[in-house]
């Protein structure tokens, strides 16, 4: 059982139940006999293996089938689902259904003194299983509401209205299945609503509290105070996703319509909300007046609207006011352990908090290998924490910075973060993109295992991270897991509509898995998203890496070469972007030579964590074998050894004057 449990005794889990249909009536041998073929199925499950490794899976037996308890996001018991349920089309003597629900799981100890778990989390997941029949996969609406934000999953949901449970309950029920798993047909042992069933639709949107939180216009006349609008606007988005009942849309979705003229209803019908919040902040002289209005996206009226005139000293009590007047408008019910999240704040010194806004926004629009920005968020943060040592927000994103300085950037010295990242999770453990970042710096010190611990972690406290999912997808590739790198890359693209490169190493994991349709499409989204990048920012020189890779995939083979003959006269000794050519060349545009002549400059410069993301990087499996790539690589790990030495004598040395 996870320790997590154990301590806090209470967890939001992700429960897939499953029992065998007619298992009563069969004898008892063959009891026995169907309980083993089950198990031996379950236990072949991939998503079962990760869960159970990491040791963020619980086991229940219940006789005639068991309860699965996952920890970390609501994607696990389907895929898993998913999984056994593939198999079982080779078994049709074993009869099987399944249903999945996401609650509260609490821990107990029975009779035996063992540790079992109970709550409303199994509860519901048993009573939609007895809702199926054979094959059926049945979800609540909490699960595919969940799902249904990943195009993966859905056009698998169907929707079957409300079911009558036990003692007169009722819940809504999603029938999932696709061409190979679950069970198309209605489950005859219930009463449907007859619309929903007989559309076999999906509407999750219909009476959903979801809301996108449009970025607060800045009317401070001033151009400069751009971060600080869109600092509240953050902070506000991260207040109201703490709140279970609520679906936020993710910041960088909603901030596609900055600086944009919206129509709400428009905007609420292509994020499938049903309220708007948005609003404008006015900063000067020390006082700040916010303005803030709900919207509903159906018919355009004021749910609720308020102005804020302040002193700058107060914004902190106003974010609080906003998040719970939208909770109270909403008639939601708001947990106490929500609400005192919502009022927990980093810091509570205004002048620290400007400067994170500050750092935080030079980060979220430039490039993670722009030396000059990177050294501008750490000369801020470090500001910051001069102000106040315990703001675990600006630790955290020093720790960033400077991973990305010492790995992409190629710059010596220091410990690329960890520090940092430590700093900040010292002050606040349940930071999660802190644990995430803290994965990311040990994980370029091919320290995976521990890496695996971390990210695992944050992956639990936020599944919606986009660091966490990104540094998820790198470690999982570098471990050569490259289906779970997929799903995490995936997962970082739908939470961040301006990230080209997670888009880019899609077109590498999905051609190594030999999915030309998924390889294509990635390449699409990667050529896009780099485009629009570079319109702002022509001199980007990671963009025009992955989208020269992206043209390359999509058989532009001219116009990806124009890339990169520009871009090298932009930006020659940028060594991601050198790296991402190679890639071209070498898979794309089988010029292998070119590729080997593009990347010994790249190995040269480029950090252990790049070096060993290159010993693994399928691209590369067409020159792997080549002396001349393989003296690369050993050239590169030689000097990055012999730096790694230095650095530890003038530590030693620093350590004997001092």
């Amino acid at each position: 059982m996870p320790e997590e449990l154990k301590a806090k005794r209470m967890e939001i889990a992700h429960v897939l139940f499953m029992d065998i249909v007619g298992y009563s009536t069969r004898l008892t041998d063959e009891q026995q006999a169907l309980v083993d073929e089950l198990n031996q199925i379950v236990r072949s499950s991939d998503e079962f293996n990760k869960a159970a490794a990491a040791g963020r899976l619980m086991k229940i037996p219940t006789g005639d089938g068991m309860a699965l308890i996952f920890y970390n996001s609501p994607e696990q018991p389907v895929e898993c689902a998913v999984e056994i349920s593939r198999a079982l089309r080779h078994h049709p003597g074993l009869p099987v259904r399944m249903g999945v629900h996401s609650g509260p799981v609490s821990a107990v100890t029975d009779v035996n003194d063992r540790v079992n778990a109970a709550g409303v989390g199994i509860n519901l997941a048993q009573q939609l299983m007895d809702c199926g029949d054979a094959g059926h996969i049945l979800l609540s609406k909490r699960v595919a509401e969940d799902l249904q934000q990943n195009g993966r999953w859905r056009p698998h949901l169907h929707d079957l209205g409300e079911v009558e449970l036990k003692h007169g309950e009722r819940a809504h029920v999603f029938n999932f299945y696709t061409d190979d798993a679950g069970n198309s047909d209605p489950p005859k042992k219930k009463a449907m609503s007859s619309t929903a069933a007989a559309a076999g639709t999906i509407d999750l949107e219909r009476d959903r509290v979801s809301i996108c939180v449009l970025p607060f216009a800045n009317i401070s006349g001033d151009a400069e105070q751009e971060y600080f609008s869109d600092g509240i606007s953050d902070d506000i988005i991260t207040d109201l996703s703490k709140v279970s009942a609520l679906h936020i849309v993710s910041r960088n979705t909603a901030f596609t319509f900055k600086g944009k003229p919206v129509d709400v209803r428009q905007v609420a019908a292509q994020l499938h909300v049903s309220h708007v919040l948005e609003g404008s902040v006015r900063k000067a002289a020390g006082r700040v007046r916010i303005t803030a209005q709900l919207i509903d996206g159906s018919n355009d009226s004021h749910v609720w609207a308020e102005r804020y005139d302040r002193d700058l000293n107060d914004i902190f009590a106003i974010q609080d006011e906003i998040s719970h007047a939208i909770v109270d408008a909403l008639k939601v019910k708001l947990l106490p352990e929500e609400k005192k999240a919502i009022e927990q704040h980093g810091t509570e010194n205004v002048d620290a908090y400007n400067l994170f806004l500050m750092a935080r926004q030079t980060y979220t629009t430039g490039s993670e290998g722009d030396p000059r920005r990177l050294d501008a968020i750490i000369r801020m943060c470090r500001r910051a924490v001069e102000i106040d040592p315990n703001y675990a927000d600006a630790w955290a994103l020093i720790a960033l910075a400077e991973v990305n300085l010492r790995w992409r950037v190629g710059r010596q010295g220091g410990d690329g973060g960890l520090a940092a990242a430590e700093r900040a999770l010292e002050l606040n453990p349940n930071l999660a993109d802190a644990h995430a970042i803290k994965a990311r710096i040990l994980s370029e010190e091919n320290r995976n295992d521990e890496a695996s611990r971390e990210i695992e972690i944050a992956l639990r406290l936020d599944p919606e991270s986009y660091q966490a999912n990104r540094c998820a997808a790198l470690l999982r590739f570098r471990q050569k897991r490259i289906k779970e790198a997929t799903t995490y890359w995936e997962k970082a693209l739908t939470l961040d509509e301006g990230d080209f490169g997670s888009a880019g190493m899609l077109v590498s994991t999905y051609t190594a898995l030999g999915d030309q349709e998924g390889a294509q499409r990635a390449a699409k989204i990667t050529l896009e998203r780099c485009e629009k990048n570079l319109t702002r920012d022509a001199n980007n020189g990671a963009a025009m890496g992955h989208g020269a890779n992206a043209l390359a995939e999509l058989g532009q083979r001219e116009r990806a070469k124009e890339w990169m003959e520009r871009a090298l006269l932009v930006d020659p000794d940028n060594v991601t972007m050198r790296y991402n050519f190679g890639c071209a060349l070498a898979n794309h545009l089988n010029d292998k030579d070119a590729a080997l002549e593009m990347l010994d400059p790249a190995f040269q410069k480029m950090g252990a964590g790049f070096i060993n993301h290159a010993k693994v990087d399928p691209d590369f499996d067409c020159i792997r074998d080549d002396p001349r790539f393989k003296a690369m690589v050993a050239a590169a790990e030689a000097r990055v050894a012999s730096e790694t030495r230095k650095n530890s004598k003038r530590k030693s040395k620093s350590i004997r004057l001092g």
